[in-house]
């Protein structure tokens, strides 16, 4: 019966969509190394804010906090000069130039969901990717793509890519302004619920490059290490992406080639995947030899950096040398 009835565009877009689901829930190194980054990250963050909110709390102690407040409440707005914020330029002076004088070192750091990972102060697509991929679960159960930035890292901006980062942010409840220090300081839903852990008072009403607070070498560099923690959250997740779109590129030439929906049925029988045939025909409304079935689910199979075994020694062991040469 199956040879009989032909491949059509929509028997491919479920083949394809049922097998690329397949593809993303599989325990491979890309997907784990993501998995962990993200774990490392979340230790790395609380840590680190209490180092920061530390380092915050001797340029601007709680007495004089407390003190401006009361002041506040006496005499109004011209003593309003106290903020909460999670964005700080911290800045050492331990480095010295050639000539043995002291430097300045400094850089903006933001705890903030949409807080740029490389220092800058406004908000950027890389700040995008790392909300996204840090509630990737969360928003593909609202239905939106997750995965966007890192799958069109190669093109240029584009409707399909803007409508997708759109829903995304909606969805985390990003604001619209594009300054990284406050521009999701109006967020609501589970950017607000992210950032409310991640505030200390600050004395000053000018914007955070104005008032770089001091901390030595020791502590800049523990801010830079959390930074990257961040960074390689994005660059795991670009990296997890590019192993499952480059086995579905593989997978859209053979279904394209697929004549008969039986090669489509062979094909996920071959990849271990069982589908119904008669559950596809009912939800309906000449290949090169390379894309016939077993020939494809090897190759693709062949693309897997997938565990040799389930055991927590094989993970890490696998997962050391994933990092030894990434």
């Amino acid at each position: 019966m199956s040879a009989k009835i032909r491949m059509n565009t929509e028997y491919r877009n479920k083949f394809y969509n049922r097998i690329k689901d397949v593809f993303e829930k599989e325990e491979t190194q890309e997907q784990q190394a993501f998995m962990q980054s993200r774990e490392d990250f979340n230790e790395l963050q609380k840590s680190t804010f209490e180092l920061a909110k530390q380092v915050v709390e001797r340029s601007y102690p709680k007495e004089d906090v407390a003190t401006l407040r009361t002041f506040k409440k006496k005499y109004g707005q011209p003593c309003d000069v106290v903020a909460k914020d999670k964005c700080f330029y911290f800045a050492h002076q331990e480095d010295v130039n050639d000539e043995g004088e002291k430097e300045e070192t400094k850089s903006h750091f933001d705890f903030g969901l949409y807080g740029n990972h490389n220092g800058n102060e406004y908000s950027s697509e890389d700040s995008e990717h790392f909300a996204h991929a840090y509630f990737r679960e969360e928003l593909k159960e609202k239905g939106c793509n997750p995965d966007i930035i890192a799958q069109q890292s190669e093109k240029d901006s584009n409707p399909h890519k803007t409508k997708h980062v759109d829903m995304c942010n909606k969805a985390l409840g990003k604001s619209n302004s594009s300054y990284g220090g406050s521009d999701d300081d109006n967020g609501i839903g589970i950017t607000k619920q992210f950032n409310d852990s991640f505030y200390a008072d600050v004395i000053g009403t000018s914007y955070c490059r104005s008032r770089a607070i001091a901390c030595t070498k020791d502590e800049y560099n523990i801010f830079l290490q959390w930074r990257s923690a961040k960074a390689k959250v994005v660059s795991t997740h670009q990296t997890w992406i590019n192993s499952i779109m480059k086995q579905c590129d593989q997978l859209k030439i053979g279904l394209k080639a697929y004549r008969y929906l039986s090669e489509g049925i062979e094909l996920a029988k071959e990849l271990g995947i069982e589908l119904d045939e008669a559950e596809l025909v009912r939800t309906n409304s000449t290949g090169l030899t390379i894309y016939n079935p077993s020939n494809l689910a090897n190759m693709i199979k062949g693309m897997k950096n997938k565990q040799s075994a389930n055991t927590r020694e094989a993970k890490i062991l696998a997962r050391k040398q994933y990092e030894s040469v990434n």
